[in-house]
């Protein structure tokens, strides 16, 4: 079957047009990069390790009522997905302090917040994601406050679902981020969540070792990327217990 139209193709994905009016192929990329594509490697199977845990976790916040683009999966490194109108910004929640927040506030990493605390960054690589306030979002008008609102409805429940079925498997959600879309029924629109959840995307931590089990393994040179995407899979019953980590998988097209 020939391809279809490529839409665009980013770090992790390739967006490719779908086929019925409104929908789009999802396909997840083995590249992996950190710090804004500065640091760059090819991993085999972490594409369809992803597509896998965001097919997984997006169907878990479906049945709980939180709306999302997934509409089913194609095959090992495809899904398809709804269209929708992308706000250009990251939405960050942190149960505890890692990464640019303990580097910017001198937090230890590791430290329990007092409460989930949402965060907002502009998507644009060039000038590396920067933190923006509400001020900035209205300002700028990348969103409404009526939109603000929605966002951060939907990154809670994300947190609360995310965090439950993580520590039922023995793993803290340290922090993840997402990005949501707009969709349109006729005159009404609505946010709903877009992108991806994947380890990609969330900080993982076990909870009796410590052990990283996200990308901050390759951001910090810290073991195999795939035996850790691979572990947090098994945990959650996305790949049977005694599997191996996949490597070099074939396409079903």
């Amino acid at each position: 079957m020939a391809r279809r139209k490529k839409i665009y193709e980013g770090k992790a994905k390739i967006l490719y047009e779908g086929p019925e009016p409104g929908t789009i192929v999802q396909y997840f990329k083995d590249d992996a990069t950190a710090f804004n594509a500065q640091k760059k490697d090819v991993i085999d199977g972490k594409g369809v390790l992803n597509n896998r845990l965001s097919e997984y976790f997006m169907t878990g916040l479906t049945q709980i009522g939180v709306p999302n683009h997934f509409i089913r999966s194609l095959n090992m490194r495809e899904q398809l997905v709804r269209q929708v109108e992308i706000i250009p910004l990251e939405i960050i929640v942190r149960n505890y302090a890692a990464g640019t927040m303990s580097t910017r506030l001198g937090l230890e990493e590791g430290t329990q917040l007092p409460r989930p605390i949402v965060e907002y960054c502009y998507k644009d690589d060039s000038l590396g994601d920067p933190l923006v306030t509400e001020e900035h979002i209205a300002a700028f008008g990348w969103a409404s406050q009526q939109d603000m609102e929605d966002m951060l409805s939907l990154a809670l429940r994300v947190n609360d679902f995310m965090s439950g079925i993580m520590y039922g498997v023995g793993i803290r959600l340290v922090d993840f981020k997402i990005e949501v879309g707009r969709v349109y029924d006729g005159d009404f629109q609505r946010l709903i969540v877009a992108d991806e959840i994947s380890p990609d995307s969330c900080r993982l931590w076990d909870m009796e070792t410590g052990q990283k089990l996200d990308k901050d393994v390759f951001r910090r040179d810290l073991g195999s990327l795939t035996d850790a995407y691979t572990e947090v899979a098994r945990r959650l019953g996305v790949l049977p217990k005694t599997s191996t980590p996949i490597t070099k998988p074939t396409l079903i097209n």
